[in-house]
């Protein structure tokens, strides 16, 4: 069959064929890869997204370190995910007395984190920092920071936009 096919050069025609073939699916992939990124034709609208991490019974010492390395860059899987935590408050934690009243407990405290990052925005919006979403409620939330981590910590509060 290849001695009845019509030769160009050195190619036949089913040569030139799979080159162009292949051709194809690299430019293609090429393409794929290179608008991966968002590129400037398809650029994503950033929504900013300030939420608020309670975390409960931490030492009392750590709200004071909290408060020396603010603001402080948020970080994920050991990277830089954008955004930063921007504030700290602490309240007291109480525990049940002896007498059965609740006291306050004077060696911990609870922390509110104020965080704020950009995400992409869309007709369905999942705010996403890192690998973990952002939702009023969501418990067992891990913010970490260049500086600090804290783990167990209550999503509380969420807003959306300027």
């Amino acid at each position: 069959m290849e001695q009845k096919a019509k030769r160009v050069g050195k190619f036949n025609i089913i040569d030139i064929i799979a080159v162009l073939l292949i051709l194809a699916v690299v430019v293609f992939a090429g393409y794929k890869l290179m608008n991966r990124g968002g590129g400037s034709a398809g650029e994503v609208e950033k929504v900013k997204v300030t939420y608020v991490v309670r975390v409960e019974n931490v030492a009392k010492e750590l709200y004071d370190t909290c408060q020396a390395h603010l603001p402080s860059p948020l970080m994920a899987s050991g990277s830089l995910v954008g955004g930063e935590i921007v504030s700290v408050e602490k309240t007291p934690f109480y525990v049940l007395g002896p007498d059965g009243q609740w006291v306050e407990d004077p060696d911990h405290v609870n922390l509110y984190l104020t965080a704020t990052t950009e995400v992409a925005g869309g007709a369905v919006m999942t705010t996403k920092v890192g690998d973990q979403e952002v939702r009023i409620g969501k418990k067992d939330y891990i913010l970490k920071s260049e500086y600090v981590e804290f783990q167990g910590g209550t999503v509380v509060d969420v807003q959306w936009g300027e």
